[in-house]
């Protein structure tokens, strides 16, 4: 492991690149990533830096793309401030007014483990999610060092969504979502960031952040829909043109 010089002082942490393995979101390419250790060192405040310069969390693994020959991967965040729906946003949020959010412990529940199969089984058939394990499933969204939260939305008794959140001191950070694939017309997904981007505001956070966005991913075109939209280029939050 050896210490990276582009790397604000993280004194504690220590960052190496993992071997190179296929890409999930764009075919043919070869991804690596850079990850930050010892997991257990990294608290809310250290992970809310890292996630300012790119950084992301999958449960306890904390890493960035590290790619050779590829930067298609941005880091993306909605400036909470300057964001107007459109339209279409805006439809979302009559037609799921209704959803009831409850915050709950971020423990592990047969009800959100089976909508979160019925969910990758409809959106990422044969990507690898859709065959997850009970335990890969508390490995991947319920295993936290910083402080996060699980919300569900229910329509009566019938539960829609599930969002994991991490509260950091300059935004909340979506985690995952994941939300009933069958019901036609909806916009659980999109009513989702929505109801993050609320809950910023009352919590006065600056920034919704949203992950990576790849331009040439149809997977990540919603996320360029929520304008405006900031990146990550070069050290330097600004704008995403196009």
């Amino acid at each position: 492991m050896t210490h990276l010089r582009d790397l604000p002082p993280f004194p504690l942490l220590q960052f190496y690149a993992t071997s190179p393995h296929g890409c999930s979101y764009l075919p043919g390419r070869v991804a690596r990533s850079q990850v930050a250790a010892p997991s257990h060192l990294i608290d809310t405040a250290t992970y809310g830096d890292l996630v300012r310069i790119g950084f992301r969390r999958s449960g306890m693994f904390t890493y960035r793309p590290w790619c050779d020959h590829c930067r298609e991967c941005v880091p993306v965040r909605i400036p909470i401030a300057d964001f107007q729906p459109n339209r279409s946003q805006r439809r979302a949020l009559a037609r799921h007014g209704r959803l009831i959010p409850r915050e709950q412990p971020l423990l592990f529940r047969e009800e959100h483990y089976a909508l979160y199969q019925r969910y990758q089984q409809a959106r990422h058939w044969g990507c690898g999610m859709d065959d997850d394990s009970r335990e890969q499933y508390a490995h991947f969204l319920l295993e936290t060092q910083v402080d996060s939260h699980l919300v569900e939305f229910r329509e009566g008794d019938l539960l829609r969504a599930v969002c994991i959140i991490d509260r950091l001191r300059t935004g909340l950070s979506s985690v995952y979502s994941f939300y009933e694939p069958d019901v036609p017309g909806a916009g659980y997904g999109n009513y989702a960031i929505l109801w993050q981007i609320a809950r910023c505001r009352d919590l006065g956070l600056p920034h919704l952040y949203l992950g990576y966005w790849i331009r040439d991913s149809r997977k990540m075109t919603y996320k360029s829909l929520f304008r405006p939209l900031e990146a990550l280029r070069n050290g330097r939050w600004a704008a995403l043109e196009g």
